[in-house]
């Protein structure tokens, strides 16, 4: 026997130990108060005010691009802001529908393409079994002489 400990696979001894992690969003207010806190800053502190909030020097470039460009605007969820408005129910509805209604109707179409095509192959068929039922003329033929029969 082998001394060497067995492997166990993680999820066979309970739940996993570091569940997936989610992602960070921040509110327009936390990001324009640590924006201007972080501007404010002498120069040696600012590394510091990003390590307390847990902060890449990344999300400021990012929120200051943002905050420059429209204010609040520019700071707020795109899925969610004003600039984005939400889809009036009944719209999205008909919007749902209409697409419903395009892909069945490329369906209708394929669906009669192959209905047609199957339509002309059974009309092939047909054809050849009519072909093949009637007997065609052909000459008589004499069997060849065998080389064992014997004339007489």
């Amino acid at each position: 026997m082998s001394s060497s400990p067995s492997r166990i696979p993680a999820s066979a001894t309970g739940p996993d130990p570091a569940p997936k992690p989610t992602r960070r969003t921040f509110p327009a207010e936390y990001k324009l108060r640590i924006l201007a806190e972080y501007e404010s800053a002498p120069e040696g502190e600012k590394g510091a005010i990003l390590r307390r909030e847990r902060l890449y020097h990344s999300h400021i470039i990012d929120w200051r691009t943002a905050r420059d460009a429209g204010a609040l605007t520019g700071l707020t969820d795109a899925r969610t802001s004003a600039r984005r408005p939400r889809k009036d129910a009944r719209e999205a509805e008909i919007e749902k529908l209409r697409t419903a209604n395009a892909r069945l109707e490329a369906e209708l179409g394929r669906q009669k393409t192959a209905v047609e095509a199957l339509g002309k192959v059974v009309a092939l068929w047909e054809l050849l079994s009519e072909s093949a039922d009637t007997p065609t003329p052909s000459k008589p033929t004499s069997a060849p002489a065998s080389p064992f029969s014997r004339r007489r």
